[in-house]
Order: C-alpha cells, then structure tokens, then sequence
C-alpha cells in the first residue's frame, strides 16, 4: 500500500482530502505544521507528500528544501505564476491551487507516483540476485554489498545495460571511455576478471562468460 503524507493545517481540509485518498486506497499520514512533518519524515518514508505553504512554526517554503527524493505536490491559495514557477525550480513535483476539485488532485497524485516508480526502475539495474543502484553507486549481490573500483562499477554497469546479449570489447570500452579513460583493450581482461573474483565471493557463482574474440555477456541465469 503506497502512503502519502498531507501536511495541512486546515483540519477540515486534511480530513476530506485522507478520507478520499484512504477511498483510493492509500495509507495516510497526517502532519499540522512544518515542524511536525519534519518529525514524521525523520521516522517514515511516504510515497508523495501533500504540502500547505501556510503553515504553523516552519512555512511549506521552508519544508520543501528539506524533503529528499520524494514528490511533493504543493497545495496552497496562492495563484500567482511567480509563486509557483519558484517552487516547481525548488523542487515542487506539482502545484494544486485551492480550492481544487479531488478528482484532480487524485488525479495529479496517480502521475506523479507513476513517474515516480518509472524513475525507480531505471535508477536499479539488476541481474539475477545482483542489483546496482546508478543513484547511490551501492552494488549488491544476493543483498550483500561488494566493493567495486570505479573501473569496475563501470564495466559492470555497461553490461548490466544489456543483461541478455553479448557486448563486444569496443561496445564496452565506447561505453566507459567518458567515465575510465584508463581502460583499454589490454587491461580490460583484468577487470572483468576482478569483478567476476568479487562475484563470485559473495555467492560461489559464475556471472561474466568471456566469448572468445568478441566480449563478454551474463551466464544464462
């Protein structure tokens, strides 16, 4: 269940909108002041939040900064395009003006979680039990973390890329050369062998095939 958190001041306002998105099916958590979504943002991780601007102690203004790597659609009675053109460039995902119809806030709500699960699937490459996480930089396998060389992470992401096809030696070395300039043809071998080494160490399997004469691909799973 996806939850949201509706940090509104106005109780009438926050009631109608969670009795709705509770009818959609969502999990609600409630916050009255900016001080107190902080609180609640400390100890939980909602899906989207539902920010007021006129707030108690910390205004919305002041609360989005703080908010990370989750959509915020603003909900405010503000109407002026300067207003809201800066808070979607301080990291607003949308702007609703009150008063708004729920149907459109529903509505808002379903594509910004939408966008928001689509940005997830590209931010993790995974193959079998091995995950990457292109944000973070955290490499994973069977949920153990490994250590990788910035030239490894590299090789590894570019074949991570393409899981189900084979990727020649000039494929991956085009791939890295903005991000390893070190790496060539001669060395290339060495680092894929180190990568297949701490693979290998975390489950006691094989991942990387080398074809002979053209590059490497992923063992049929």
């Amino acid at each position: 269940m996806q939850s949201i958190l509706i940090v509104e001041d106005d109780i009438y306002i926050s009631d109608m909108v969670a009795s709705r998105l509770q009818r959609e099916g969502f999990h609600v958590l409630k916050a009255f002041s900016g001080t107190e979504a902080l609180l609640v943002l400390a100890s939980q991780q909602p899906d989207l939040i539902l920010l007021d601007l006129m707030l108690p102690g910390l205004s919305g203004e002041e609360v989005l900064p703080k908010i990370q790597q989750t959509p915020v659609i603003i909900m405010s009675a503000k109407a002026e395009v300067n207003a809201k053109v800066q808070l979607l460039l301080n990291g607003a995902a949308d702007y609703v003006t009150k008063p708004f119809h729920l149907e459109e806030l529903v509505a808002r709500i379903t594509v910004q979680l939408r966008k928001a699960q689509q940005t997830e699937q590209q931010q993790l490459l995974t193959y079998s039990d091995i995950t990457m996480d292109t944000i973070s930089h955290v490499v994973t396998v069977h949920e153990q973390p490994i250590k990788l060389t910035r030239t490894e992470y590299a090789l590894l992401k570019c074949l991570l890329q393409h899981p189900k096809q084979v990727v020649t030696k000039s494929q991956i070395l085009h791939v890295i050369s903005s991000d390893t300039p070190d790496c060539t043809e001669s060395t290339l071998k060495v680092h894929i062998s180190n990568i297949r080494i701490k693979l290998r160490e975390a489950t006691g399997k094989d991942y990387i095939q080398a074809i002979w004469g053209i590059g490497f691909k992923f063992e049929l799973d």
